[in-house]
């Protein structure tokens, strides 16, 4: 049986829950996995690359350091080149890869959530935002993306076509509101991104955030009796996609839901 060294490297990764997740699907897919937790400081990531190339098979990279990677790999592949980010290192051949669009956009067809021709509003123009914006637009849906610094929102929505940039939110209709922000998660648990308004006017709301499970914004959505879909999916589906490059297997999406839900059986 297959064994492999990984690992997750982040600023502060002491509360990951990528070991439990790879450790789970390294059983179910048929390989042995030694997953370690890595947290570096910032000033300390660049000394720490070589350990990394030279004790691991391959490791996922998280915040701060996604782009960080890049100067210190061979070829991106995939989203990795879209996104300008890698979430996943193949070390024999120093290879960047970026599985957040694909679990993201996972999550939404395994929820139910089709949003071809849809009016979709998305909040955060960072690395999660651009995953979703892409993947949204790649299903066909009219994205409307905002984000509190205007520049960034008009930036990314300069780069995706169907994209459109909100100056400032209007409560008007949307099929679904994607939050991929972190309003709702450590200091600012209890808060929702959006007005209660704006959620009663959508159909489907979907939180990025896993932690806590059930955010104040997927809170009110689901006081309106909204569809809601929180973050977890997109976590397991990403990693899904992960193990299945550590591993050298095909991903298929069907394997995938099923190992989800026991996996979210296991947990309970």
């Amino acid at each position: 049986m297959k064994s492999l060294n990984l690992a997750v490297v982040g600023k502060d990764v002491s509360k990951s829950q990528s070991p439990q997740i790879q450790c789970f699907l390294a059983k179910k897919l048929g390989y042995n996995v030694d997953y370690k937790k890595i947290s570096v400081a910032e000033g300390e990531f660049v000394s720490l690359t070589e350990k990394l190339f030279n004790e691991f098979d391959g490791f996922n990279v998280t915040i701060p350091y996604k782009l960080s990677i890049i100067p210190y790999l061979n070829k991106v592949e995939g989203d990795a080149g879209v996104f300008g980010a890698v979430n996943t290192v193949k070390t024999a051949t120093k290879t960047g890869y970026n599985t957040d669009g694909l679990g993201f956009e996972l999550m939404l067809k395994n929820g139910g959530v089709d949003v071809n021709g849809k009016n979709v509003l998305v909040l955060g123009a960072g690395g999660a935002g651009r995953s979703a914006v892409k993947k949204l637009t790649d299903n066909g849906a009219r994205v409307t993306l905002y984000n509190r610094s205007f520049e960034k929102a008009q930036a990314v929505a300069n780069e995706f076509k169907g994209v459109i940039y909100a100056g400032q939110l209007q409560n008007k209709p949307y099929y679904a509101i994607v939050n991929a922000t972190g309003v709702g998660m450590h200091e600012t648990v209890g808060f929702s991104p959006v007005s209660e308004q704006l959620i009663s006017l959508c159909e489907v709301a979907v939180d990025l955030i896993y932690e806590p499970a059930q955010t104040r914004f997927l809170q009110i959505a689901e006081s309106f009796n909204k569809k809601t879909v929180n973050g977890l999916a997109m976590l397991f589906y990403q990693a899904y996609y992960s193990a299945c490059i550590f591993a050298d297997l095909p991903a298929d999406v069907k394997q995938a839901e099923i190992l989800f839900e026991e996996y979210k059986r296991e947990q309970l």
